[in-house]
C-alpha cells in the first residue's frame, strides 16, 4: 500500500510541475524545422500558393485524355509490342484487370487533387490557428477551388462509376480504411454544387491565362448535365456562354493545336504545360514536368532536314482507319487529326524524311494534334513537351448545346444551326450542311462529336454515356465496360468493393 500511495504522490507533484511550466516545456516543431498546418494560410500569397498547388494535378491527368480514345474506336494502343505500355494494351483490347497501371495512377491522382482543394475549401473561413484572413478576390479565388474539385470528382465517376466521396478534410491512410463508396447519384450532385457555387463566383475572363472563367464552369456543368440526361438544365446553362459571345472559332482548325494556337479564341478550358525547366523525373513520368502524352504520340525515328517540323516519338496511340474513314471528302479536320505521315512525306520531298514505321498495331496514321515538334521541349525532352491539352473548345459548347436542345424537347433549328456552325468551319463552305431532325439529328450531333474532338479524350466516355459502345467497340462487353476496375491496391487499403465483372 505504501508503495501505490507513493507513485500516487509522485505522479500528482509531476502532473503539478508540468502544469505550472505547461509554456515552458511545450515542444514548438520549429525546433527542429518541421512545417506543421499551422504555418499555412497565413496571408493573401499562401492563400494563393495552395490554390496554385491545386491546379497541379490536373496535369497529372494527362492519360485520362489519352485512355479516352484508346478505349474507342477513335484509337489503337500502338508501340513497340504487344507488352509496351501494357496498361494501354489491356485498356485497348479489354482485358483489364484491376491490376493496372495506368488506371491506378489516375485513381491516385485525381483523389490527390480531391484531398487538395478539400484542404483549401477546409481553411476558407478560419485558418488552422483560427484566424480568418481576409483579402480582394478570395471568393473569385475559391470558385477557381470549386471547379477544380468538381474536375477531379467528375474524372473519377466517369470513370468508375460510385466512388469514395469526401469534401470536409484532407483524407489519411487511416482515414482511407473507413471509407465507403458513394453512389454516383450523390457524387454528381456534388459536382453540380460545386459548379454552381463556381459560376457565382469566378470572373468571365481571367488576368492569367489557364486560370478557370465562369465560362469554363458553365461548360463543364452543361456537360456534367449532359452525363446525368439533364438536357434542360444543360441548355439553360450552355446557352449563356454561347449569347455572351465571348468565343469565337478559329477559322484555320488546325492552328488550333499549334504552340501559338494556345489559349486562342475558342479555347474555353486548357490544360497548361511548359517547357521552361530541364528538370525531369522519370520515376514521375506524367507529373507535369511537361505534357508527357506528347511523346507518346510521336513517329519512331523520324528525321528530316530544313524546315520539317516534327521530332520523333514512341508510336502510341495511333489513330485507326475507322476514324480516318469516317471524314468526308474536303473535311479540314481529318490531316491534323489523323496524320498520315507517308502521304506527308510525298507532299514534301524536300524535307528527305526518314522514319521507322510503327511496330505494333500499325495503322499508318498518327496523332497529328498533338505531335512532338522540334524546338518545343527542354532538358529531358521526353518529358518536356510544351503543348497544353485543350480540354474544352467553344465548338464543344455549340455542339453540347445543340444536343442539349435536340434531346430535351428544345429549338431543333437553332440545335441544327449550332451543329452547321462547327461543320461549316470544318468544310469551309456551308454546302455540308446537315438537314437531319429528331432521331437523325441526335446521331448527326453525336458523329460530329467525335470528328470535332477526336483524340481530345472524349469518345469512348461519350459512346459510354449515348449507349452505343456496345455495337460500336469490338471486346466491349456490356454491364462492365462501362467502367473501369477499380484499382486493386485501392481495394485492399480501404475494403471498398469492385465494380461488377472484374
Amino acid at each position: 500500500m505504501k508503495k501505490i500511495y507513493m507513485k500516487m504522490i509522485a505522479l500528482v507533484v509531476v502532473a503539478t510541475i508540468m502544469g505550472s511550466c505547461k509554456k515552458f516545456i511545450d515542444y514548438n516543431p520549429h525546433e527542429d524545422f518541421i512545417v506543421t498546418d499551422l504555418d499555412y494560410f497565413k496571408s493573401e500569397s499562401d492563400y494563393r500558393a495552395m490554390v496554385n498547388s491545386a491546379y497541379t494535378p490536373v496535369q497529372w491527368l494527362n492519360q485520362a485524355t489519352v485512355i479516352g480514345d484508346v478505349a474507342s474506336d477513335n484509337s489503337v494502343a500502338g508501340g513497340e509490342s504487344a507488352s509496351d505500355v501494357l496498361a494501354l494494351q489491356q485498356i485497348d483490347d479489354f482485358t483489364l484487370t484491376p491490376i493496372n497501371s495506368a488506371l491506378e495512377d489516375l485513381y491516385r491522382v485525381a483523389y490527390e487533387g480531391v484531398n487538395r482543394t478539400n484542404y483549401i475549401v477546409q481553411n476558407k473561413d478560419k485558418n488552422p490557428a483560427g484566424e480568418t484572413i481576409n483579402f480582394s478576390g478570395k471568393d473569385a479565388m475559391y470558385g477557381e477551388v470549386y471547379f477544380l474539385r468538381a474536375y477531379y470528382y467528375f474524372t473519377l465517376v466517369k470513370m468508375w462509376g460510385d466512388v469514395p466521396l469526401f469534401l470536409d478534410k484532407r483524407i489519411s491512410l487511416t482515414d482511407a480504411r473507413t471509407l465507403a463508396r458513394s453512389p454516383k447519384t450523390e457524387v454528381y450532385a456534388q459536382i453540380e454544387k460545386d459548379l454552381i457555387a463556381a459560376i457565382a463566383a469566378l470572373p468571365a475572363t481571367q488576368s492569367q491565362q489557364g486560370r478557370i472563367t465562369k465560362y469554363a464552369a458553365q461548360g463543364l456543368l452543361g456537360k456534367v448535365y449532359l452525363y446525368e440526361n439533364k438536357f434542360q438544365e444543360a441548355d439553360a446553362v450552355l446557352e449563356p456562354i454561347i449569347a455572351a459571345n465571348a468565343f469565337t472559332l478559329v477559322a484555320d482548325y488546325p492552328s488550333i493545336y499549334l504552340a501559338s494556337g494556345e489559349n486562342g479564341s475558342e479555347s474555353v478550358f486548357e490544360i497548361q504545360y511548359t517547357n521552361g525547366s530541364p528538370y525531369y523525373n522519370w520515376g514521375g513520368a506524367t507529373r507535369g514536368q511537361g505534357n508527357y502524352a506528347v511523346q507518346q504520340n510521336g513517329i519512331r525515328g523520324i528525321s528530316g532536314s530544313g524546315a520539317m517540323p516534327y521530332a520523333a516519338g514512341w508510336s502510341t496511340n495511333l489513330p485507326s482507319q475507322n476514324l480516318a474513314n469516317a471524314y468526308a471528302a474536303g473535311d479540314q479536320r481529318k490531316d491534323i487529326t489523323a496524320f498520315n505521315i507517308e502521304a506527308y512525306k510525298a507532299a514534301h520531298p524536300d524535307y528527305g524524311i526518314s522514319y521507322q514505321v510503327a511496330p505494333y498495331k500499325n495503322t499508318g496514321l498518327y496523332n497529328g494534334k498533338y505531335l512532338p515538334r522540334k524546338g518545343e521541349t527542354s532538358g529531358q525532352i521526353e518529358l518536356n513537351y510544351l503543348n497544353n491539352f485543350r480540354v474544352m473548345r467553344y465548338s464543344e459548347v455549340l455542339l453540347m448545346a445543340a444536343e442539349a436542345l435536340n434531346r430535351g424537347g428544345g429549338d431543333n433549328a437553332k440545335a441544327l444551326n449550332y451543329l452547321n456552325q462547327v461543320r461549316r468551319r470544318a468544310f469551309k463552305d456551308n454546302a455540308h450542311d446537315a438537314t437531319a431532325t429528331g432521331d437523325a439529328l441526335k446521331q448527326a450531333i453525336w458523329d460530329e462529336r467525335r470528328l470535332e474532338l477526336a483524340m481530345d479524350g472524349d469518345r469512348f466516355f461519350d459512346l459510354v454515356r449515348t449507349g452505343q459502345a456496345a455495337t460500336k467497340l469490338t471486346g466491349f462487353t456490356a454491364g462492365k465496360n462501362e467502367l473501369f476496375p477499380i484499382p486493386q491496391t485501392e481495394i485492399t487499403i480501404t475494403g471498398i468493393t469492385q465494380n461488377p465483372g472484374y
